[in-house]
């Protein structure tokens, strides 16, 4: 007999906290993979899938059941630099949906896992460290024109929702959800943040009231971020927007762009996240340098609350 097929992502969310998975780039990282391409992980969707697959494994061991796609720095553009075609570009981030559906019949063939295509900021494409900064002098509808093949492509792979993730400015937030607009896919939004402001200054009431009343966003919050700030983003979202939260903060460390290199003391705790979940947060997880041990204390935190 077939097994029941799994509720939709915001169905699920309805009955309670799923945790998310955490770094992708650590993962590999740790499985001894080199990211120091401008493509970041995005390479390994054409040179090393099975290293992105085997990451979503971790993950999935340590009970995360929403993988995030190794799609966040890829793009027809930075694709193009290696010389491969916009239909090129657009099979692999298809992949990048594929990998994690792979993984999850592989490691969890009685499900549910979620699979969350991620659609990262403009300034990710960049390599150069400015989606912690926004600000690019495009417009709003240039950044829309730039999103919007890759966000047809991931949609067209199937995953549950699209992570409009690190975002750093409310105009490519803007941006972001018109070009998800009609794809048939909901979608969460995050923001990259510092205290109570995006990356590029802005007031996140503001940058989260871009979000309110639109049906296609599931949930609103922000990843990473310092976990510190996490928890009034979480008060903060679900207040501005009606909706659940999500949040998925890094380590606690300092980014060095210059050195492309993290720096400082960790403050990523698991306890944290019950103080989340009890201000409405219902997407629980890390991001960058956030492990499999973290997810699994996530795990054991909130995990049988629903």
């Amino acid at each position: 007999m077939a097994a029941d097929p799994a509720p939709s992502l915001a169905g699920a969310l309805a009955r309670g906290p799923l945790v998310l998975d955490g770094g992708l780039s650590n993962q590999l990282q740790a499985q001894g993979c080199d990211l120091s391409d401008e493509l970041w992980s995005a390479r390994l969707l054409a040179d090393g899938p099975a290293q992105i697959e085997a990451a979503h494994t971790a993950y999935l061991r340590a009970g995360a059941r929403v993988l995030i796609t190794a799609s966040y720095q890829a793009s027809r553009r930075g694709f193009a630099r290696r010389g491969l075609g916009g239909e090129q570009a657009d099979a692999l981030l298809r992949r990048s949906v594929e990998l994690a559906r792979a993984a999850a019949r592989r490691v969890a063939p009685d499900g549910p896992v979620w699979v969350a295509a991620s659609v990262g900021p403009y300034g990710a494409v960049l390599a150069d460290g400015s989606e912690y900064r926004g600000r690019y002098g495009l417009s709003t509808a240039e950044l829309e024109r730039f999103h919007r093949p890759r966000v047809e492509a991931l949609a067209s792979a199937g995953p549950d929702v699209l992570a409009l993730e690190t975002v750093p400015d409310a105009d490519e937030a803007e941006a972001l959800l018109r070009a998800a607009e009609g794809c048939g896919v909901p979608v969460w939004l995050s923001y990259t943040v510092v205290g109570e402001r995006t990356r590029a200054g802005q007031p996140l009431r503001d940058a989260f009231a871009v979000a309110a009343g639109n049906r296609q966003v599931i949930a609103v919050g922000v990843n990473c971020c310092d976990p510190r700030d996490a928890a009034a983003a979480v008060r903060l979202a679900v207040r501005t927007t009606g909706k659940p939260a999500v949040v998925y903060p890094n380590s606690g460390e300092g980014w060095n762009a210059r050195d492309r290199a993290w720096a400082g003391p960790a403050a990523f705790d698991p306890a944290d996240a019950r103080r989340w979940v009890r201000d409405g947060a219902r997407l629980v997880g890390g991001c960058c340098r956030v492990g499999p041990e973290a997810i699994a204390g996530l795990v054991r935190e909130v995990g049988e609350r629903r």
